[in-house]
């Protein structure tokens, strides 16, 4: 695997469809972490009158999620998961690998990578790391740091049963098509509140992990 800082030009030289393959998604997204603005995006967004951090009950905590870019015969994919419904927090709901930031950690790419192990069994050998887009706020007090990787194609997953209850993947090239971010809301506490959803078949992808596929398309290839 190589990403664009060991072969400088490499877009620009090829002049390709960024969603042809992985590498080519993952170089361009390289690129432009590097140049993003850091500006503060989150739940509350959407939500003018709601603050970030709106429903939190403790002090924020620090995480980090993985987004797995993976080469298929019919184009890049992106790595999801399915919570278990037996889960304290967000049964079922569909997730990017990932969870809080340990001490031991040393940051949100070591971060990422251990969960991302732990949840399905991807060893932290067989992903490339390009960057980690702008810190996602959630209203349940966490502040997400989305590290975005290239994995071999040689990865198989394994889903720990503990956690999750499905791996699954979605073509890139639907989830970097803007006409299928849908704003959906609910009520909450008697108010509307709004959020990003991606429905693909069977898979109802909205709320955080909506949000940060969405902030993904913002920061790389809108």
């Amino acid at each position: 695997m190589t990403i664009a800082g060991e072969h400088p030009g490499l877009m620009s030289d090829t002049g390709r469809d960024p969603l042809a393959s992985a590498e080519d998604f993952v170089n361009l997204a390289q690129a432009r972490i590097a140049g993003a603005v850091r500006g503060e995006v989150g739940d509350h967004i959407l939500n003018p009158d709601m603050g970030p951090f709106a429903h939190a009950r403790r002090a924020p905590r620090d995480a980090a999620v993985l987004i797995p870019v993976i080469d298929r015969s019919n184009g890049p994919a992106v790595v999801l998961t399915q919570r278990t419904d037996h889960l304290a927090s967000h049964a079922g709901q569909i997730s990017l690998p990932g969870g809080k930031i340990d001490e031991g950690d040393g940051g949100p790419v070591a971060a990422a990578l251990r969960e991302a192990e732990e949840e399905i069994g991807l060893s932290p050998s067989l992903v490339m790391p390009a960057g980690v887009l702008p810190t996602y706020l959630t209203g349940s007090g966490y502040r997400v740091a989305p590290v975005v990787g290239l994995v071999d194609t040689s990865a198989r997953f394994v889903a720990n049963p503990d956690e999750v209850a499905d791996v699954f993947e979605v073509p890139l090239a639907f989830l970097m098509n803007e006409a299928n971010h849908q704003r959906s809301s609910r009520m909450l506490d008697g108010k509307p509140r709004y959020f990003y959803a991606m429905p693909f078949g069977e898979r109802y992808i909205w709320g955080v992990t909506a949000g940060i596929l969405r902030l993904l398309y913002d920061t790389v290839y809108r």
